[in-house]
């Protein structure tokens, strides 16, 4: 339509403007399109949260599977263009050259731009962190101590929007998101974090339900694509669009894909259930050594340097569906390692040393 075409040239400029005027903190703003990875969620943020509460720890990673869900039917429902190849194809500078937009190494995303994955997955799990936080200090019932609280919770919340916007002009900075893009994805993660706060269930679920959450995502999604496949609506249209627009074919991967995203979050939610539900987890989260801090920095210590050598395994990727099964099952360790791997051997190497001491 005009109206989004005059949206899309809009958002050109203030590409534009950031790229010419923002050189200097470029590496910044890359690295604040790092920081808003949702992959992060999984090998930072959860690690740390579950071993100091576990009620927040399984929040976050609902959100973020849920989150980055909605994430992909909503880019499916929006046909959201990328600015790297939009400006290739549109007709709206006919007497001109397409203006030149620089890209970078992460630009290359393969999947629809709206509403922007990395700002979502970013603001509801800063959500759901700040607002953890706070739960601590709200309980504070002296006259100091509220003020306290109150400077408290000014101080997270600035930092929560000064990192929402960081995340947002990165993205927009190398010419992946539109900025209405980046302004979508962080409302409607602020939305899906708090629609969490209001479900206590699932810190209660059985790995059936797990398994069953599991399923109707995959069956809902995949029936979506297929359904508009039927009527002949390529859900995966924007995947030839990167590959003939990326400046550097060797930027493209795979793992950007739409359906990468889902079985790497269907993954990391099954390998959730099954920690949880495990006896390992039980024996070690749920015994003495729980409520003691050396347990606990023991097992964040060990979760977060045991999930950075996941980072060193590639999956291959010549064969598409071979790389979602591993990729699924890669996902899937990740949580059981931090839920029940780790602490349950961190339990046993502290009891074997308190027999000896004995």
């Amino acid at each position: 339509s005009i109206e989004m075409d005059l949206l899309h040239s809009n958002g050109v400029l203030i590409i534009q403007h950031l790229q010419r005027d923002y050189r200097a903190y470029q590496d910044f703003l890359n690295f604040m399109s790092h920081v808003g990875d949702p992959r992060n969620i999984f090998s930072i943020y959860f690690p740390l949260w579950f071993q100091l509460n576990q009620v927040v720890g399984t929040k976050m990673i609902w959100v973020a599977v849920i989150g980055d869900w909605f994430n992909l039917i909503f880019k499916w429902i929006l046909f959201g263009h990328r600015p790297y190849w939009w400006v290739q194809e549109t007709m709206i500078y006919p007497n001109q050259s397409s203006p030149c937009l620089e890209q970078f190494p992460i630009t290359c995303e393969t999947g629809p731009g709206s509403p922007s994955g990395h700002a979502m997955g970013s603001s509801c799990v800063w959500y759901v962190m700040v607002t953890a936080a706070l739960s601590y200090t709200v309980r504070w019932k002296d006259k100091s101590a509220v003020t306290l609280h109150r400077l408290t919770w000014s101080f997270l919340w600035s930092i929560f929007w000064i990192i929402q916007i960081s995340v947002c002009i990165s993205r927009v900075f190398i010419a992946t998101h539109f900025p209405h893009q980046v302004v979508l994805g962080v409302f409607a993660g602020i939305l899906v974090a708090e629609a969490f706060e209001h479900t206590p269930a699932i810190q209660t679920a059985s790995l059936r339900v797990y398994i069953k959450t599991n399923l109707f995502l995959f069956i809902f999604a995949l029936g979506f694509y297929l359904s508009l496949k039927l009527i002949d609506i390529d859900l995966l249209w924007s995947v030839p669009k990167a590959k003939k627009w990326c400046a550097n074919p060797e930027w493209i991967n795979i793992d950007t894909t739409p359906f990468a995203g889902l079985v790497r979050n269907l993954g990391a939610l099954f390998g959730l259930g099954l920690g949880i539900n495990s006896e390992m987890f039980v024996t070690s989260c749920k015994g003495k050594n729980s409520c003691k801090i050396s347990f606990r920095i023991l097992c964040i210590a060990a979760s977060l340097a045991t999930l950075q050598l996941y980072n060193f395994v590639k999956i291959p990727t010549h064969t598409e569906y071979l790389f979602y099964i591993l990729s699924f099952c890669k996902s899937a360790a990740m949580p059981l390692t931090v839920v029940a791997l780790v602490p349950y051997c961190v339990h046993s190497l502290m009891r074997t040393t308190d027999k000896k001491l004995n």
